[in-house]
C-alpha cells in the first residue's frame, strides 16, 4: 500500500517536473511539499517524536520508487535522513527532543551532514575544520563543500576535530542551526547531473554553537560518522536501482515502439540480449541492496555495513552501465534532451561517487571480508 501511494505521488507531483527540475536546476520544492504532506520527507523518524518508524527496507522501496523518475527528488529524502541519523543514534535525550520533533508529521524543516571539506574526501581524517571548547559554546573555524541541503538546511550536522592529534578519535558532532553567528555560505555548485539538488559551500569563522548541541561526546564524532555513512551507502545503492530501472523502463518502451527494417527493434536479436544483461543487472542490485535493508533492521549492523558497500558499488555501476545501454537502445533519440534517459545517465554517475567512491567501498568490503 505504501508502495502503491508514493508510485501516485510520483506519477502525479514528481515525473512531471523531472525534466524541468534538471533544466533550471535549484531545490525542488514541490518535492518537499509532496513528500511532507504524506509523512514521506522524514519516514525514519520514530513515532516517540512525531514520525511514522518505517524500516529501512521500505525506506529503499521508496527512495527506488521516486529515482525512477528523478533522482534529484530522491536526494533530497537521503540528505534528510543522513542529517537526522546522527542525532537519532548518538544524541543525547535533550538534544533528540530539541531537533528531532520538528521533523514530524508535514513539517518542511530540512537537515543536512556536513562532512566533506576541498582536501577532505574520501580521507575524511585530513578535515581541517576545528572546534574548541569555550565555556559554554563551541567556537569553530573551517569550511565545508559539496554539502546537499548545505544552504536550504534549517539545521545540519556538522564534523570538526576538538582535538586533531587524537585523528580519527579527535573528532566530534555538532548541530547547527542556519542562523548561528559565524556561519556563511558560498556558492551552490553547478552539477552534470542531479542538478535539482542543492550542493553548497559552507564557511565557518568563529562559528558559535552551544555546547548542549555536542552530539555525544568529544572524540565519538568519526565513529558516528561511519555508522551514519553504512546507512547513506545503502541508501545510495536504493536510488541507483530506481535510476537504472527507470532507465530500462524507457528503454523497454522505446523497443516496442520504434520500428525499423520493417518489424519493433524489440524483435532484433541484439537488442534483446542488451535487454535481458540490463534486466538481470538491475533485479541482481535489487536484490543485494533489499538484503543490506533487512540486516540493517534485524540490527546486525557490522555485516550489514559490509553488504551495503557492496551493494553501494554494485547498484551504482549497474546504473552506469544501464543507462548508457538505454542511451544506445534509442540511438539518436536516447542523446536528446526530449527523452529522459541522458539525464539518467548523468545522474547515474555521482551514485558512483557520493558516500565514498566505488573504489573506497571495494576497500572497504574487501578489508572486511577478508579480515584486514
Amino acid at each position: 500500500m505504501i508502495v502503491d501511494e508514493v508510485r501516485k505521488i510520483v506519477a502525479g507531483e514528481i515525473a512531471p517536473l523531472a525534466a524541468e527540475l534538471d533544466k533550471n536546476g535549484g531545490f525542488p520544492d514541490h518535492a518537499r511539499k509532496a513528500f511532507a504532506e504524506n509523512d514521506l520527507l522524514n519516514p525514519l523518524l520514530p513515532q516517540e517524536y512525531g514520525g511514522v518508524n518505517l524500516s529501512y527496507f521500505m525506506f529503499c522501496h521508496i527512495l527506488s520508487e521516486v529515482a525512477k523518475a528523478c533522482a534529484s527528488s530522491a536526494l533530497l529524502l537521503i540528505a534528510q535522513a543522513d542529517g537526522m541519523l546522527p542525532i537519532l543514534h548518538s544524541g543525547s535525550p535533550a538534544l533528540k527532543a530539541k531537533y528531532l520533533p520538528r521533523l514530524k508529521d508535514d513539517s518542511v524543516a530540512l537537515t543536512a551532514l556536513a562532512a566533506t571539506e576541498p582536501n577532505a574526501g574520501s580521507d575524511l581524517l585530513s578535515m581541517e575544520t576545528a572546534a574548541v571548547h569555550k565555556g559554554e559554546k563551541f567556537i569553530i573555524n573551517g569550511q565545508k563543500c559539496f554539502i546537499t541541503n548545505g544552504s536550504v538546511a534549517d539545521f545540519f550536522v556538522l564534523y570538526a576535530y576538538t582535538d586533531p592529534a587524537k585523528k580519527a578519535k579527535g573528532i566530534s558532532a555538532f548541530v547547527v542551526e542556519k542562523n548561528f553567528p559565524g556561519l556563511s555560505y558560498g556558492r551552490n555548485e553547478d552539477k552534470m547531473g542531479m542538478k535539482g539538488s542543492v550542493n553548497s559551500q559552507l564557511f565557518f569563522k568563529n562559528l558559535e554553537v552551544p555546547a548542549e548541541n555536542l552530539i555525544g561526546e568529544e572524540g565519538e564524532g568519526f565513529a558516528s560518522l561511519m555508522q551514519v555513512l553504512s546507512f547513506s551507502r545503502l541508501f545510495c545503492a536504493a536510488q541507483a536501482v530506481g535510476i537504472a530501472q527507470g532507465a530500462l523502463n524507457e528503454a523497454i518502451q522505446y523497443a516496442r515502439n520504434r520500428v525499423q527494417f520493417g518489424k519493433p527493434i524489440s524483435m532484433l536479436s541484439p537488442i534483446q540480449f542488451m535487454i535481458a544483461d540490463m534486466a538481470a543487472a538491475v533485479e541482481g542490485a535489487r536484490l543485494m541492496t533489499l538484503q543490506s535493508a533487512v540486516l540493517f533492521d534485524n540490527g546486525e549492523l557490522r555485516k550489514a555495513s559490509t553488504q551495503a558497500a557492496m551493494a553501494k558499488f554494485m547498484a551504482s555501476d549497474t546504473a552506469m552501465k544501464v543507462t548508457c545501454d538505454a542511451v544506445q537502445v534509442m540511438g539518436g533519440y536516447g542523446y536528446m534532451k526530449d527523452y529522459p534517459v541522458e539525464r539518467m545517465m548523468r545522474d547515474a554517475k555521482l551514485t558512483q561517487i557520493y558516500t565514498g567512491t566505488n573504489q573506497i567501498m571495494r576497500l572497504v568490503a574487501g578489508k572486511a571480508i577478508l579480515g584486514g
